[in-house]
């Protein structure tokens, strides 16, 4: 509906631009006629034939008037706020002094018209580069921001505000979640427990993305789905946690990591995910990322050759008389000689710890050698 609105403003804008070119053609120029019905045939005319061009080329300028609003408004939210001001003092000023030096050239013929423009836009374009440069320079003098001053106690104000506004934005910090995480559900447990600050956002991409996935042919997939957006159910009405979700959307890119990227960039936040690919691509970015896999890593507990711990064998491992068992959290125990007590119980020593991309993994030996499982060794004392 807006745009059929701005298609027929356009239009309208045109016909009337056609129709005073047709008069001013008329009435003054080269094409002047006296007879009222022809000097209103040629009024009419180019409006229009100038119309009709305005309604056929309104949606590439709408279309492009957009994409330049979401280009300009971009760069806008990534520069300070001091640049901007820097900028806009500097810009304002460079018009003043060309509006000031065009005067002076407006009674000069043929080029006095052009002057102010001409001097309006390089004196614009200067200022506006020299505010921005010396936009601390420029606020100082406007005593927009204070000088600073050397006195120690004062310095000890600013570091408390500092600190202040620091806790400020890491409270309000955006949180942005991927697909991935969301399907993985354990996002929910970790927001209970209180570990994640600030604000979760969920991109309408991503919401979308959930919905097809929610839809597929696929069984596997459409659980899959369903899940993630209880999930997000879940986040949204039992937890104690502030959630919004963004419609903003990048037409220019097709892949939704990459879109997740850009939001990033554009607000400012951190990406929660457990997708490798989008961690190493965002890392690259200079974007924060919370990957839900490494933080479930760093919580495994940490065992040191020697210690001693009780572990059930359930299977045989690749090499021969090897034990296999698996602690509470997942990690795998490769118990030499352990073969012979495959579903017992036993006492094991930790002979190594091996970090691997997949996890953590324990080997580790029998502390009795003979056939004792943990019941009897208990029985015995």
């Amino acid at each position: 509906m807006v745009r059929k609105i701005m298609r027929t403003v356009i239009a309208i804008i045109f016909l009337a631009a056609g129709s005073s070119l047709g008069y001013a053609l008329t009435t003054n120029g080269w094409l002047a006629i006296t007879n009222l019905e022809a000097r209103m045939a040629l009024t009419i005319l180019p409006g229009v034939i100038f119309g009709l061009i305005g309604f056929s080329a309104a949606p590439f300028l709408i279309t492009r008037t957009l994409q330049m609003t979401d280009w300009v408004e971009t760069k806008l939210q990534k520069m300070p706020m001091s640049d901007l001001m820097g900028a806009a003092i500097g810009l304002i000023i460079g018009l003043i002094i060309a509006s000031l030096l065009g005067s002076s050239f407006t009674n000069i013929p043929i080029v006095g018209n052009y002057v102010p423009v001409i001097a309006s836009i390089l004196l614009g374009y200067l200022g506006m580069n020299i505010g921005l440069k010396k936009k601390e320079e420029l606020l100082s003098i406007f005593s927009l921001f204070p000088k600073r001053n050397k006195d120690k106690e004062k310095d000890k104000d600013k570091d408390k505000e500092k600190s202040i506004s620091c806790k400020t934005e890491a409270k309000h910090a955006y949180k942005i979640l991927d697909t991935s995480v969301i399907i993985d559900g354990r996002i929910a447990d970790i927001c209970k427990s209180g570990f994640i600050e600030g604000t979760l956002i969920i991109p309408g991409f991503v919401l979308e993305e959930l919905r097809h996935i929610a839809d597929s042919s696929d069984a596997l997939k459409r659980n899959r789905g369903r899940r993630g957006l209880d999930i997000l159910n879940k986040i949204r009405k039992e937890l104690d946690i502030r959630v919004q979700i963004i419609e903003k959307d990048f037409n220019d890119i097709a892949e939704v990591d990459s879109k997740l990227v850009r939001l990033a960039q554009v607000m400012g936040g951190e990406i929660l995910t457990n997708d490798y690919n989008l961690n190493k691509v965002a890392e690259f970015q200079e974007i924060k990322v919370l990957n839900i896999n490494e933080l479930a890593n760093a919580l495994k507990p940490v065992f040191l050759p020697g210690e001693e711990m009780i572990v059930q064998i359930i299977k045989d491992g690749k090499e021969s008389k090897q034990g296999i068992g698996y602690l509470d959290d997942g990690t795998m125990i490769v118990v030499d000689s352990g073969r012979r007590y495959i579903n017992q119980t036993i006492y094991v020593v930790v002979t190594s710890v091996l970090q691997t991309a997949a996890g953590r993994m324990i080997f580790a030996k029998p502390k009795y050698n003979d056939d004792r499982t943990l019941y009897e060794v208990d029985a015995i004392g």
